[in-house]
């Protein structure tokens, strides 16, 4: 079944609600609630003092209404008596001790604020076992190292730097640390990693802190399954780079890694709406999350309401919930049921406003309850085939953040998500269908990968990306890749490194590109480098007087393969252009519509599942690709060829009738 609710947090709401909600819940098509992540204070309000009358309340009226229900680990918020008893729960950051007030501001290694986290989640597990409407767990919240940079934390840092390496001589030769006298003598003088210039130091201390995450997850995950059912499930909601809403990878997290305890994925998605609502964030973070499993994952949170900028025009709220289907999620729910009357999050609103009435809101997701019910059969458990993949990096990604651009410093520019997301917004444009894999992924999978700024990178990937295009895959890769290794050292060698001979081109300088074009008119920004094409193909040369000798972007034959690189960062236009061609050329067909209608599809049932999505103000009309089926929402019969036309912020749904033997 599709899973479809909120968070429900009775702690925070006038008393005597629970009946009211669990009605409307009811009307509104909701069969799911997700509870306890955010009150350990409320479940314990004094040091070894338990009350969990407020979850057996809850519990007890799910039953009664037929509800079902995640339980949240409530750790990701500390009770004030914890940080008072206990001064070392407080995490030690770059900028000093966090002060107490907020959430997420503990060291989740500190052995005083795991013995007590262990301890109030297996009295919730005694509590919560029992109930047979408790179909899965959440680990935690939105979980990141927050910046721990305690002296313990330092201590298994260095401890793993010298497991790793082995002796000084070796790390120092690494990390290149006689620049500016960081050689070190002895494992014992190692100095704070926060007062490092070194970015092969400080980018080794990003992954240690991630790593930090995994290990606290799997740690979580360990108590829960001690509990938990056999057909209980075991989640974690997972957020992306946050820029006002969810942007890009985590650059805190894991994701990959710290998926594996896990028994199904899960996230957190927050996007603009109204006239800003494109369903680009949906997609994206959706992708990655589906592809941590290869299999459907829940959308934990999103929002109803949100903020006031995010008050939904009307079907947008539908249009929200079924991309996420669309993308492969099981299942959506809203942060949160209700509009908070006290504290931070006042102004980020729930599904109920703070009267805590029926609202056009409301009344719309009840429409989407009512067609999650009827349609769960016909699209839950959406299975994707894509064929083209985009691979990133978590230590891609703190390289380049080290070396921002253009300015290549630390402190200002544009990072990683901002190289990344042009690359994959204009696939989304097209309606090309992507996974986002990292580093160990089959890449034989797929005849398209698209590998955007892949500026540090093991030999053993390198290799990997050689063998991908010598065995017939085609290649997409953008400026930096393979400049530096995995520790952040620049190759000593023509670049990219490791990879002329596939793309068949070199450079060894770059610069800021001012005033400089490429045929068609269309701007370079950001960064460019000066390419020399071998046995490549220059497919675009710059245009520009002094540049205009140096390619831009270059084509290669290599073994079976093709590769082309991507020399610099052009507009839109010339990024969908480029990646028309390149799909095409892998052999994959692309919809004669592009965005603003958004093609998304999947196999259920054996059969092809087509979602059209028309993110925009105005009708779309198309003429139908595929064979004959049934529009789902209305049963309305579909020929193949037939026209079709798209209202406003609308969709349909097309389940073919044949049975489909691939994408």
């Amino acid at each position: 079944m599709l899973y479809y609710g909120a968070a429900y947090y009775t702690e925070y709401l006038p008393a005597g609600r629970t009946d009211a909600d669990m009605q409307m819940m009811r009307d509104a098509g909701l069969n799911v609630i997700r509870i306890a992540e955010s009150t350990w204070a409320t479940y314990e309000p004094r040091e070894g003092e338990f009350d969990f009358t407020p979850v057996a309340h809850v519990l007890d009226k799910a039953t009664e209404y037929g509800l079902q229900v995640i339980i949240g680990t409530p750790t990701y918020a500390i009770p004030a008596w914890l940080q008072l008893k206990c001064p070392s729960v407080m995490a030690d950051t770059h900028q000093g001790r966090r002060p107490y007030g907020a959430r997420q501001i503990m060291d989740i290694t500190d052995p005083d604020y795991l013995f007590y986290s262990e301890r109030i989640i297996r009295k919730l597990m005694e509590v919560v076992r029992g109930y047979d409407c408790v179909i899965g767990f959440q680990l935690d919240n939105e979980t990141k190292h927050y910046d721990t940079c305690s002296q313990e934390v330092q201590k298994r840092f260095v401890a793993s730097l010298k497991e790793k390496y082995g002796s000084t001589d070796k790390l120092n030769d690494a990390f290149g640390l006689n620049y500016w006298s960081n050689r070190i003598g002895s494992w014992d003088e190692f100095p704070d990693v926060r007062g490092t210039i070194n970015a092969s130091l400080g980018c080794a201390y990003a992954a240690f802190q991630r790593q930090l995450v995994t290990e606290f997850l799997q740690w979580q995950a360990d108590i829960v399954r001690e509990y938990a059912k056999p057909n209980q499930f075991v989640t974690h909601n997972f957020d992306f780079e946050w820029r006002g809403y969810s942007f890009g990878v985590q650059p805190d997290v894991d994701h990959n890694k710290a998926s594996k305890c896990l028994t199904m994925a899960g996230c957190d998605i927050y996007h603009p709406t109204q006239d800003h609502l494109t369903g680009r964030e949906i997609a994206f973070c959706g992708d990655i999350t589906r592809c941590l499993k290869h299999a459907p994952y829940l959308v934990l949170e999103t929002e109803a309401q949100g903020f006031p900028q995010w008050t939904p025009y009307p079907n947008q709220l539908r249009l929200q919930a079924f991309s996420h289907i669309a993308s492969g999620a099981r299942g959506v729910m809203y942060w949160h049921w209700h509009s908070l009357h006290n504290a931070f999050e006042t102004y980020w609103k729930g599904l109920l406003s703070h009267d805590l009435e029926a609202n056009p809101t409301y009344d719309e997701a009840a429409t989407v309850g009512a067609d999650f019910a009827k349609l769960s059969d016909e699209i839950c458990g959406l299975q994707k085939h894509n064929r083209a993949a985009m691979l990133v990096s978590n230590t891609a990604l703190s390289a380049v953040n080290a070396f921002r651009i253009p300015t290549c410093m630390p402190f200002s520019g544009k990072n990683y998500n901002d190289m990344l997301r042009p690359l994959y917004d204009a696939c989304y444009d097209l309606n090309l269908e992507l996974d986002i894999i990292f580093e160990d992924a089959d890449l034989s999978a797929y005849e398209l990968l698209i590998v955007p700024c892949l500026y540090a990178a093991a030999d053993e990937l390198i290799a990997r990306l050689r063998e991908y295009v010598q065995e017939g895959g085609h290649l997409l890769a953008t400026f930096k890749t393979g400049f530096t290794d995995e520790n952040v050292r620049v190759r000593a060698e023509k670049q990219p490194a490791g990879l002329t001979d596939v793309f068949g081109c070199t450079y060894s300088q770059f610069t800021i590109p001012e005033g400089v074009t490429l045929c068609g008119g269309s701007v370079v920004s950001d960064w460019m480098e000066l390419l020399e094409a071998d046995t490549a193909e220059a497919v675009e040369n710059y245009q520009h007087p002094q540049w205009g000798n140096y390619a831009a972007v270059t084509r290669n034959a290599f073994g079976q393969g093709t590769a082309t690189y991507l020399g610099c960062m052009p507009d839109a236009s010339y990024l969908r252009d480029l990646i028309t061609y390149e799909a095409k050329s892998a052999g994959l067909d692309l919809p004669e519509y592009a965005f603003p209608l958004v093609c998304k599809r999947g196999i259920q049932g054996g059969k092809r599942v087509t979602f059209l999505l028309n993110y925009s103000q105005k009708a779309q009309q198309l003429n139908w690709d595929g064979g004959d089926g049934t529009e789902l929402l209305s049963d309305a019969a579909i020929l193949s060829g037939a026209a079709l036309e798209i209202a406003p912020w609308d969709f349909i749904i097309i389940k073919e009738a044949n049975v489909c033997v691939g994408l």
